[in-house]
């Protein structure tokens, strides 16, 4: 069955790795990112988050089997960010595309959470002004904090908005879940460990199996939580890290 589905962020890193490996398959991707993509379009700005949401909606006709809202940034450029591109952005994507999503062939969407949401310090704050829906707030609160901090926050608040609408959508015949992928190599934590204070704090994260994720490792689970055989995965925060969350709380699930 071939599938049409939306990947943002595709033009690097894991979504980019999901894009191809869904075009190896023989589906249908649209694209988004702010450059190299079929929908070209900043997910920081309320205008780039329209022009997205339009965008796709005229590629996809109306109708839309998956959506993978994987853009995002690293904490280096600063907590600001994190709220704008992290959250809102992806979920500006969610609820503009959810109505396409819900004329799909057993639609799918997923978000890049991380394993951070759990093992990194965040700031509640940033966290309920995210969930709050109040953007100005988020962005206020987060230019008070550390780039680090506010990554964290806008991964467990992603994570957190997933867990709480999940069974709305699920009514509606939709399936959505975040993953939460540990270290990876991959174009954006290639800018995060070239920088002085957040390299060595990446490169200090415990991993198990003694070796970071490949954007393609990720992108695989990606792919199968997007498709038809993970028919039952709803509301998960799936954690693909090798090992970290484990070694660093081994009595949380």
């Amino acid at each position: 069955m071939t599938r049409t589905v939306c990947v943002s962020g595709a033009a690097s890193g894991i979504a980019r790795a999901l894009a191809e490996q869904l075009r190896a398959e023989g589906h249908r991707v649209i694209s988004v990112d702010q450059r190299d993509a079929d929908v070209v379009a900043d997910l920081s700005t309320a205008d780039g988050r329209v022009s997205a949401v339009d965008g796709v909606l005229d590629a996809c006709n109306g109708r839309l089997d998956g959506l993978a809202a994987l853009a995002g940034v690293g904490p280096q450029v600063g907590a600001a960010a994190q709220a704008s591109v992290n959250f809102f952005g992806a979920k500006a994507l969610l609820e503009g595309l959810r109505p396409a999503l819900a004329l799909g062939e057993a639609p799918a969407a997923i978000v890049a959470s991380s394993v951070a949401a759990t093992i990194a310090p965040y700031d509640e704050a940033v966290v309920d002004a995210c969930l709050a829906d109040d953007e100005g707030a988020a962005v206020e609160l987060s230019g008070k904090i550390d780039g680090g901090v506010g990554y964290a926050g806008s991964k467990r608040a992603l994570a957190l908005y997933v867990r709480r609408n999940a069974p709305s959508w699920a009514a509606q015949g939709i399936r959505i879940n975040a993953l939460a992928p540990g270290n990876t190599h991959t174009q954006l934590t290639a800018g995060a460990l070239a920088d002085a204070q957040f390299g060595p704090l990446m490169e200090a994260v415990p991993v198990p199996r003694g070796s970071w994720a490949e954007a393609s490792e990720i992108a695989s689970a990606a792919a199968w939580a997007l498709s038809p055989a993970a028919s039952f995965l709803i509301g998960s925060f799936l954690v693909i890290d090798g090992g970290t969350d484990a070694l660093v709380r081994p009595d949380v699930f």
